[in-house]
């Protein structure tokens, strides 16, 4: 009668520190994700909220404005400065618009640094 007592095979080994060290490094990165998203969505929160505050106190401002040169023009030349005030605000709209969607088409990669660390674990698995 044999018994077969043989310790696992080293390839075995190997092969499970070889999983184990992908495993770790797929659940770092995995984490650098997690932690990319919230830094992403902190920044987009304050962003849009001193945004949407900019929009509210530009609106007043203009609004302001706006009703000023109407009082001061309104006994000769109304309808033209009302007409050259609409103009105005029409070329900043168009002007912030095209600077928003530029903005838009140039903005970088969310999960840049993610990326940059599975290219580095790519290429560490790809020396012989």
């Amino acid at each position: 009668m044999t018994t077969d007592t043989q310790s696992p095979r080293p390839e075995n080994g190997a092969l499970r520190r070889l999983l184990g060290s992908a495993s770790a490094m797929l659940q770092t990165r995995l984490e650098l994700v997690g932690v990319e998203l919230a830094e992403e969505k902190d920044r987009l929160l304050g962003v849009l909220f001193l945004g949407l505050a900019a929009m509210m106190l530009v609106s007043m401002a203009l609004i302001t404005l706006t009703a000023l040169i109407a009082i001061a023009f309104w006994d000769t030349w109304r309808w033209q400065a009302l007409a050259i005030i609409t103009i105005v605000y029409a070329l900043a709209a168009l002007f912030c618009a095209l600077k928003a969607r530029n903005g838009l088409r140039n903005a970088p990669l969310v999960f840049q640094a993610t990326l940059e660390e599975f290219e580095k674990d790519r290429e560490i698995f790809r020396k012989p």
